[in-house]
């Protein structure tokens, strides 16, 4: 009897370790088997309790980068409810954190482009309202060297002229809006060349309303540029983009149906 009973819990053991290694929801082990993702979780992220890799975080990006100063990633945490941010990072970049996104009323997508200093994970770490972690990841191969070169901007007499126009396009039917912004973006990790970036961008309605903010970082390419996605129908005819960098220019806008200046 003692045999059997032991034998029915350890079945029920084994069978309960089955369903939660399927489970999205449960903690596994990093799939990069990187060295430094336990140091930049709680230095991005605060190490908090709740957290786990899920593979509902979808990232899309090259497999090498061609062009080190500019990555594209596509970021989906839309199969996530109730998502609060987005924090996307580079386990091997010298300056780890990309940038925050607070999807507001937009879906929790996001397409942009980075730039990349060597071989490395790249992470979506998505918070929901409640205070649990999910975190998407993929590795990105590079000969690197992208967080270290100068902006391509200082060759052209007017970049100062040009410094924070606004450039895009709103898709409302399809719920898509096209975002460029005119900026060096330097990292200051280039010699003799200070840190400036744009630190805060955010859409939205005539009214103020907000409908998604970005918090931008060093790694964020020259002239950035992102996607935003929205419920069909959800956008209005026009947009206002607002934001301002770390010298305290500010940057005005308005995104249209058909406009792609």
């Amino acid at each position: 009897m003692f045999l059997r009973t032991t034998l029915v819990a350890l079945l029920g053991l084994f069978a309960g370790a089955a369903i939660a290694l399927d489970d999205p929801q449960t903690p596994l082990s990093d799939p990069m088997q990187s060295g430094m993702w336990d140091y930049h979780q709680k230095g991005l992220l605060g190490d908090p309790a709740d957290i786990r890799f899920d593979d509902r975080v979808v990232l899309r990006a090259p497999a090498s980068a061609e062009d080190s100063l500019n990555v594209p990633l596509l970021v989906d945490a839309t199969a996530i409810p109730d998502v609060k941010r987005i924090v996307v990072s580079a386990d091997y970049g010298p300056i780890p954190h990309i940038l925050t996104y607070y999807p507001d009323q937009a879906d929790a997508k996001l397409s942009l482009r980075f730039k990349i200093d060597q071989a490395t994970a790249i992470r979506a770490s998505v918070e929901t309202h409640s205070g649990a972690w999910h975190v998407g990841s993929i590795y990105i191969d590079a000969a690197g060297g992208g967080c270290t070169a100068p902006a391509h901007a200082y060759a052209n007499d007017d970049w100062e002229e040009k410094l924070g126009e606004v450039h895009g396009r709103l898709w409302s039917a399809a719920g898509r809006a096209r975002l460029i912004v005119d900026h060096p973006m330097d990292t200051g990790l280039a010699d003799g060349i200070p840190v400036f970036i744009i630190q805060d961008l955010s859409l939205q309605r005539d009214d103020g309303t907000q409908l998604a903010r970005l918090e931008l970082a060093e790694p964020v390419n020259e002239d950035p540029a992102f996607t935003f996605y929205f419920a069909k129908g959800a956008l209005p005819a026009s947009v206002k983009v607002v934001g301002r960098d770390n010298n305290g220019n500010r940057i005005r806008g308005v995104l249209s149906e058909g406009d792609l200046n």
